[in-house]
């Protein structure tokens, strides 16, 4: 068994939060790009928006 801390990690491409591997993800890890299901229904990346809301 590891430790959580030696799992890799990603950043989620919506909320930018790090998120780790888990076993689901076994297969398709190199194609995982969001931490959740409510960030991948999400639309566009957070950075996008916060630019869009300094206009």
């Amino acid at each position: 068994m590891r430790k959580k801390s030696e799992l890799p990690c990603k950043t989620c491409a919506h909320c930018a939060l790090p998120f780790s591997w888990r076993k689901k993800w076994a297969r398709d890890w190199e194609n995982v790009k969001y931490c959740s299901e409510r960030c991948r229904r999400a639309t566009g990346p957070a950075s996008a928006r916060a630019v869009q809301d300094e206009d």
